[in-house]
């Protein structure tokens, strides 16, 4: 098992595929970047984070951050995502789950005692660097995005 990605690490670099095509954090270098990684499309809390993130957008924006949201969904179910829900958002697609992984939020989870493994709602702050500033794990999703829009601007 591979050590948990913290404060100061080099983020692991990915090249998706995203609307618009790749989304290679690499590319995102001079800028910092918020890659929220989240279960499934459309579902209540992801629902709920993605709208967060969105309706931040132009703050991040200022602030030199970009917002990327990562799940194992397909780039097909990302776009069906992003226009029901207006999401302004990047949404990246991790089916192979090459970025969950690497960031270390594929994990065990339980539900209704039942247990499988699933994407635990994770948020990484990477600095224009290329470096982790901040990690949340186990994110509850009210008040998240404001929390890492206030991180953003304080980098």
């Amino acid at each position: 098992m591979a050590k948990e990605l913290e404060a100061g690490d080099p983020a692991p670099d990915f090249a998706l595929e995203a609307e618009g095509g790749e989304q290679r954090l690499s590319k995102l270098r001079g800028q910092a970047v918020v890659l929220y990684f989240y279960p499934k499309d459309d579902t209540s809390g992801c629902t709920a984070e993605a709208i967060a993130f969105s309706g931040l957008k132009a703050e991040f924006a200022k602030a030199g951050a970009v917002v990327v949201g990562v799940s194992p969904d397909s780039a097909a179910s990302h776009e069906k995502f992003r226009k029901k829900h207006g999401l302004a958002v990047s949404l990246a697609a991790d089916p192979k789950r090459e970025a969950i992984e690497a960031y270390g939020v594929w994990k065990e989870k339980s539900m209704y005692g039942r247990k499988y493994f699933g994407v635990e709602r994770s948020t990484f702050l990477i600095d224009k660097d290329g470096r982790i500033a901040r990690v949340w794990r186990k994110v509850k999703v009210p008040g998240h995005a404001e929390e890492a829009l206030a991180a953003a601007k304080a980098l």
